[in-house]
């Protein structure tokens, strides 16, 4: 695997000697420094809550609902009609 060339920011950790210990295996049975183990394993990480920040996880039943919902809409209600009349004056207005 390729080094980057333009690492120039650094980041400390205190950790167990235990914890240690298994990071230096887990990078060793990968053929990595210490560092570049830490580092892949923490931006993978990153990456993966930076992406499960965007899903929504709903229950089977709330699964159920939503897409009832979505295939039998409920009748708009006065406000929503409402603001459906004012917002086309708003467009017709432009």
């Amino acid at each position: 695997m390729p080094r980057e060339s333009h690492r120039t920011s650094r980041i400390e950790a205190r950790i167990s000697p235990d914890a240690l210990q298994v990071l230096k295996r887990a990078a060793e049975l990968q053929g990595r420094s210490l560092s570049d183990f830490v580092v892949a394993a923490a931006s993978e990480a990153a990456r993966r809550t930076i992406e499960e920040s965007h899903l929504i996880r709903l229950s089977i039943e709330d699964q159920a609902r939503f897409a009832d919902l979505l295939l039998n809409p409920p009748e708009p209600s006065h406000a929503l009609r409402r603001a459906r009349e004012a917002h086309g004056r708003l467009v017709r207005e432009r």
